[in-house]
């Protein structure tokens, strides 16, 4: 590092440190651009973190938790224009961006297999794939049910093989800014250090940096019915307050997890055929709700196996009896019923109500064939998982429960946020300087393979230390960078000490104000959204961002970091609602994962009611062409744009070219070769 050392800002001494880069979360993607940083030579760089390891990559996975890339074995030809095109094809997603993701596919992934990460191949060193949804080839692997965890294992062992300097317990709340407009740039960060909380600087620490690396993963905190890991609250409202712009802020996905212990219910889970139940709030009156929505028992089974691999929700795949109307027919029960759903795996579906007793001789086609091959056509659906996948079963008994003797409470999760903040193809956004990596980095677009995110991350920490590692570090002046950062410091101490000193509920307080933004979002913003309740609770979550400091009033030094956490996840929450307000006012209809009523369309099966119609949205719709972009201007006013989306580039692959712009520096923006 360049220092640390006590500066005077705003007339009180603060704990200040300089680097030239600084990476903000300790996720897979953010230890990958640290790592791919310091190995090209910018070794000035430092990452901060609320709490090492407490992010998603190190605490979700899946029945087998998945990884894309380019395919790299089997007699059928893929290419990275081919991935491109998948890609892009899912709409919501710039071409430029698909190709990127795809062309860096493998070195990213051979990357994590250098450090260790044990993804499987045969003898020949053949990485074998398997098609996931959304995926037309076979580009899928993994290292297991915990595979980012794994990731996260190895790039933080590398990370502290190298001795890149680790800020734990520093919980970044604001970015430091300079310049106007398309100038404005990041120049540092400020933090709160949480292992000195007291009176004085009340654990104020301040970051300078040229560049900096926003790897914080997605709002998780903004659902209640999440199956993020608890630790995962994201800091989005960070960037959008310092002037970031968003986009595809309506692209969440959802799907069935489990929620005492917070797992997505995919793959194996699902493909053992296990029995859907709810009952009253206190277990009375158990019931197989899904059979009266479905013909006969083999279609059921089929809806339900094939859940697995069509794991997140997807409104295309609710009619005729579709996989996706079981999470419809699920959110129904618990959302507007008020009853508790749970997936039994001690027993087969029973022909309740009239629809024939459960066969495994009666399965369809597919649903049979494929428990045939895995050896599992035989018993009851937990015999069926022990059988194909152990540690499916073992993960829940480490966690004290045991599928084998109890039924396993669901919902309809929030699982990934698809948008996030914009960038270009260097994971560069519009502040300059300011490189979202992971999560926070919307480039997913409406319908995404299952596992690109994990790819996306890697390959957006590597673009961002490429392009970070050519432009060249731009140091700042010292008594500048203390004039430039007084401002925003005084603020931070006037709006602690005023939520310090006040008289209020406190903690208490926030903690409902929370819990309130949670049910909104829950309420509104999950897979059914209606138009007449998303304009209600937009307006309401703007009165909340308004009022939020003056309730929480009253607080303790040690509840500073959980105020500003609350304060970033409602500015959020309300960027989030009115992106959702914007779409539905311009006529956009179900899509990605989330079904819209509409009187004019169709419903989704027989016996359920009217106000369950929808249309699924067309290629020609104009939100179908179009990516809409958020962000507030400098008075905090939300202002919104249709953008319309960029194609997969025609790719001019002539080495000789390629090789000239290369050595020239052609390959990076022009802007910054005319200030050199």
């Amino acid at each position: 590092m360049k220092q640390t050392r006590r500066l005077s800002i705003g007339g009180e001494p603060v704990l200040c440190h300089t680097v030239d880069t600084l990476i903000v979360g300790s996720g897979a993607a953010s230890l990958n651009a640290a790592l791919q940083l310091y190995d090209r030579g910018r070794t000035d760089i430092a990452i901060v973190t609320d709490r090492w390891g407490g992010g998603t990559s190190n605490n979700a996975g899946s029945d087998k938790q998945t990884y894309y890339k380019l395919s790299l074995a089997g007699e059928h030809p893929d290419s990275p224009l081919d991935m491109a095109r998948d890609l892009f094809s899912g709409g919501g997603m710039h071409g430029d961006i698909a190709l990127c993701e795809a062309v860096n596919s493998v070195a990213a992934f051979f990357n994590l297999v250098g450090l260790g990460v044990p993804f499987p191949h045969d003898r020949y060193g053949v990485y074998a794939g398997y098609k996931t949804d959304h995926d037309p080839r076979r580009r899928a692997t993994s290292a297991g049910p915990l595979t980012s965890h794994m990731m996260f294992e190895a790039l933080g062992a590398a990370v502290r093989r190298r001795g890149i300097p680790i800020f734990d317990r520093h919980q970044v709340f604001s970015l430091l800014t300079e310049g106007e407009g398309e100038q404005k740039r990041v120049i540092g960060a400020l933090a709160l250090d949480t292992s000195r909380l007291e009176p004085g600087d009340l654990g104020l620490a301040v970051f300078g940096a040229s560049d900096i690396v926003l790897g914080t993963g997605g709002p998780a905190g903004i659902y209640r019915t999440s199956v993020y890991p608890e630790s995962q609250l994201g800091s989005t409202g960070m960037a959008l307050a310092a002037g970031a712009t968003a986009h595809n802020l309506t692209e969440s996905q959802f799907g069935l997890a489990s929620i005492k212990f917070r797992w997505n219910l995919s793959g194996s889970y699902q493909q053992v055929i296990p029995r859907y139940i709810s009952t009253g709030e206190a277990g009375s009156g158990p019931r197989e709700f899904l059979n009266p929505f479905f013909p006969d028992m083999t279609t059921l089974a089929g809806a339900i196996f094939r859940k697995g691999y069509q794991w997140p929700f997807d409104p295309r795949k609710v009619r005729n009896f579709g996989s996706s109307l079981i999470d419809v027919l699920v959110y129904r029960e618990s959302v507007v019923l008020g009853r508790r759903v749970f997936l039994d795996f001690t027993r087969n579906p029973s022909g309740e109500g009239g629809i024939g007793a459960f066969s495994l001789d009666a399965l369809d086609g597919e649903a049979r064939s494929y428990l045939e091959k895995s050896g599992a056509l035989f018993g009851a659906p937990i015999h069926r998982l022990e059988k194909m996948n152990r540690p499916a079963v073992d993960l829940y008994r480490d966690h004290g429960i045991d599928l084998a003797a109890e039924p396993l409470e669901i919902a309809v999760c929030a699982q990934h946020n698809n948008g996030g903040l914009r960038a270009d193809i260097w994971w560069e956004s519009n502040l300059r300087g300011l490189f979202p990596v992971g999560e926070v980095n919307g480039t997913h677009g409406v319908y995404r393979p299952g596992g690109s995110a994990l790819n996306s991350g890697q390959v957006g920490g590597l673009r961002a230390a490429l392009r970070i590692v050519a432009r060249g570090g731009i140091p700042m002046e010292e008594r500048r960078f203390v004039a430039l950062a007084t401002g925003p410091v005084r603020a931070w101490r006037e709006s602690a000490r005023r939520m310090l000193n006040g008289a209020g509920k406190g903690r208490r307080a926030l903690e409902h104000e929370l819990d309130v933004l949670r049910g909104r979002m829950t309420a509104c913003a999950s897979p059914v959204r209606r138009i007449e309740d998303v304009r209600a609770e937009t307006d309401a979550a703007w009165r909340q961002v308004r009022d939020l400091e003056a309730r929480a009033a009253g607080l303790d030094i040690e509840d500073l970091p959980f105020a500003f956490r609350c304060r970033d996840l409602c500015l959020t929450h309300a960027l989030y609602l009115e992106a959702i307000r914007e779409y539905l006012e311009r006529g956009g209809r179900s899509r990605g994962s989330y079904l819209v009523p509409d009187p004019a369309g169709e419903p989704p099966c027989p016996g359920l009611g009217e106000e369950w119609r929808f249309k699924t949205a067309s290629p020609g719709d104009f939100t179908e062409k179009r990516i809409l972009e958020m962000g507030l201007d400098e008075k905090g006013i939300p202002r919104s744009t249709w953008m319309k989306i960029r194609p997969v580039p025609e790719v001019d692959s002539w080495f000789e070219n390629v090789w000239r712009e290369y050595r020239e520096g052609r390959i990076f923006p022009e802007e910054d070769r005319d200030g050199e």
